[in-house]
């Protein structure tokens, strides 16, 4: 079935350079020790306060839907916990890595190759709908916001992770390092443009949709939910540089929550 081009090239993006893997590169891809690998690196050294806000273990016995499951990295967390969960990706690779994954590890979960806009399940078909950047790659990212609204039941819990526009990664990296200094903005390029060539790509020349959200931007899209959290986390210290060497903890933290890349949004139905 045809898809729209900005779908496409996420297609192709994700099936060249699964997310993630170059952090396992050192080991066979597919082994217990690839998974281990880019397991430790991203709850260990590059979000280390993931686990905890995103509540691996919060979902005993809840249905879960992870949009955008990846190569299944969180989805195995959540199985983990207790969960029973479903990983859906618009990437076929995506889904056999993640199958492969959880049964590598001993885990059940259920999966399907979809469309986060036009969901396949019926109407509150689960308990937690979870998706941590991946709908800031598709076109009509309110569109799959009413899709996950709609597959969850009453009462349900979105947690989904989006980019940060007012974030230093933003402003420092996309408007003024390549932006202003390398001259993008001033060769007719627009702030998309240059997160599509910087943000996401690889060494096929993958340059997929690349969006970022205010975090009233991201309540917004979530205004059809009954309740709406917005927290804001993503920052290392060697984006800092030299400084971030020297800053004290609790300075790096309130910067952390104030100008990370990632607006994660919590939502009730």
């Amino acid at each position: 079935m045809a898809i729209a081009p900005e779908k496409q090239k996420a297609r192709e993006q994700w099936t060249e350079d699964p997310c993630g893997a170059v952090h396992g590169g050192e080991h066979k891809f597919g082994t217990r020790e690839f998974f281990d690998a880019v397991e430790r690196h991203r709850y260990t050294e590059y979000a280390p306060w993931m686990p905890e806000v995103m509540g691996f273990n919060e979902f005993a016995g809840n249905r879960l839907l992870e949009v955008g499951c990846g190569m299944g990295t969180d989805l195995l967390q959540f199985a983990r916990g207790g969960a029973l969960v479903t990983g859906v990706d618009l990437t076929p690779r995506s889904i056999e890595i993640s199958r492969h994954h959880l049964n590598l590890y001993r885990q059940h979960g259920d999966f399907a190759i979809t469309d986060a806009e036009t969901l396949s399940f019926s109407d509150d078909s689960f308990d937690v709908v979870y998706s941590n950047g991946v709908l800031h790659h598709t076109p009509d990212t309110a569109g799959a916001m009413r899709e996950i609204h709609r597959v969850l039941r009453p009462g349900g819990l979105a947690r989904v992770m989006l980019y940060h526009r007012s974030s230093l990664n933003y402003w420092g990296q996309i408007i003024l390092r390549h932006g202003v200094i390398h001259g993008e903005l001033f060769r007719g390029n627009s702030p998309a443009d240059i997160m599509s060539k910087y943000v996401e790509f690889n060494e096929s020349g993958g340059r997929p949709l690349v969006k970022a959200f205010s975090r009233r931007e991201a309540r917004k899209l979530f205004s059809m939910f009954r309740e709406v959290r917005t927290q804001v986390e993503q920052l290392t210290r060697p984006e800092l540089y030299f400084a971030g060497q020297h800053i004290p903890e609790p300075i790096f933290r309130v910067l952390r929550r104030t100008v990370g890349w990632n607006v994660i949004i919590c939502a009730k139905k």
